[in-house]
């Protein structure tokens, strides 16, 4: 998959807020992990590499003294700040990394499997090494050519189950297994993205920064929330860049456009479905300036370069409220997005042909139009995070947002997107 962040919420330091009270949990924690594993090749010549090794470090809350009404409904996760130095076990051609995510961490099956949890997190990675701009032909084979990491800075995301083994008080012991994967959200070429399979032992070792102290016989005081719905109406706008294809790679902006409406349960769970115009700058420029499959193959859009320049469509949204962080996933239909058949067949790729004199012809090969075209034309996804301005705990009737999102065509990034958006809240009905 071909997914990056380029620029991401930093500002993202813990998901939740813990509250003043005894319960006698621990608060946080801290967390050190060694990974090891192997990074998978991402294009044909791709560098040869060695074992990956990974050593990160975690800052982490747990939620259980958390009275928000998020916290209760997620059974209380754990949030936090992750950060990581990787070694790709080739510094000449990939080089290291530096990582900053931030994290949420649930249980699963506590009732069957007592210390399994699952770990996301989404954030942003710093390369030392990028792609050097090398293209690769018969007569010129690379056989150290880089085109998974193209700009030094890059969206990465993190999925892992962690089992904890050995658990005190104080320690846990935990060995994990996971994915890690980095890309730059369509925002350079080459976009082939870096992806790596991890085992994990960590060692999480819990205190508390308050000054309270378990005291014998306290309990955990019982929350207890009524089940919840309301309607809410959204609009966002959104300003997001990417590049056509290796010859057009210079970054571009997407604009766009969005109305939803949909249903809050539980003050914790959206899901809307909506519509959206989009406008690509790099179509619009493709079709003005008369490029060559304009002129021989779709010469009716020079008639109208704003409409054949545009893309709409509708989604279903899903999110997650975590106090003033939304966490955002949609999935999506195209309506009309003419264009995409051009954009398509300029990302081919260029070969060496053998002329009937013997001389030697570098050729650009279109890529063909097939069932996979037919799919990624239709099918969008869109994920990424939203803070908002009033905290959604508490219920505010209206709220504003940013947010950093990454768009793909059925997985393959399409652009990176910042965006700015208003929700309104329709009236709480109890359940």
């Amino acid at each position: 998959m071909k997914i990056n962040l380029y620029t991401l919420l930093f500002f993202v330091s813990f998901f939740g807020n813990a509250q003043k009270d005894t319960i006698p949990y621990r608060s946080n924690f801290t967390t050190t992990e060694l990974q090891l594993g192997t990074t998978l090749p991402s294009n044909k010549g791709f560098p040869e590499t060695g074992l990956q090794k990974t050593i990160s470090l975690h800052f982490g809350k747990y939620q259980l003294k958390n009275t928000e009404e998020w916290a209760y409904r997620l059974k209380y996760p754990t949030t936090g700040m992750s950060f990581a130095i990787t070694d790709y076990a080739n510094k000449e051609n990939i080089g290291y990394s530096a990582s900053m995510m931030p994290f949420i961490e649930f249980g699963m099956f506590k009732k069957k499997i007592k210390g399994l949890n699952f770990n996301v997190s989404l954030g942003v990675s710093y390369f030392t090494k990028s792609y050097t701009g090398t293209t690769f032909s018969l007569n010129n084979p690379i056989e150290n050519n880089n085109n998974a990491i193209s700009t030094k800075v890059t969206w990465s995301l993190k999925s892992f189950f962690y089992y904890d083994f050995l658990r005190s008080n104080n320690n846990n012991w935990r060995l994990g297994v996971g994915y890690f994967h980095h890309s730059n959200g369509h925002t350079k070429f080459p976009n082939q993205g870096l992806n790596s399979f991890l085992f994990s032992v960590s060692k999480q070792s819990n205190y508390d920064l308050s000054s309270t102290r378990k005291t014998k016989g306290q309990k955990k005081q019982a929350l207890k929330f009524e089940d919840n719905l309301q309607q809410f109406f959204t609009i966002r706008t959104g300003a997001g860049l990417n590049f056509l294809s290796e010859q057009f790679n210079d970054r571009k902006g997407v604009f766009t456009v969005a109305p939803s409406y949909g249903i809050i349960f539980n003050n914790t769970f959206k899901i809307g479905i909506g519509c959206f115009y989009r406008f690509y700058e790099h179509y619009y420029h493709y079709i003005n300036n008369s490029e060559e499959l304009i002129v021989t193959q779709y010469p009716h859009f020079q008639l109208n370069p704003v409409k054949y320049s545009s893309s709409l469509g509708l989604f279903f949204s899903g999110e997650i409220f975590l106090g003033n962080i939304g966490m955002e996933f949609d999935i999506g239909y195209n309506l009309f997005k003419p264009f995409y058949e051009v954009d398509w067949k300029l990302n081919g790729f260029y070969w060496d042909f053998i002329n009937e004199d013997g001389t030697v012809e570098t050729r650009f090969v279109e890529r063909e139009i097939t069932s996979v075209y037919h799919l990624k034309h239709a099918i969008l996804f869109r994920a990424g995070l939203k803070y908002y301005l009033i905290n959604t705990n508490n219920n505010p009737k209206s709220n504003i947002f940013i947010g950093v999102h990454i768009n793909t065509n059925l997985g393959q990034a399409d652009f990176t997107e910042l965006n700015l958006g208003y929700v309104h809240r329709f009236g709480r009905k109890s359940r």
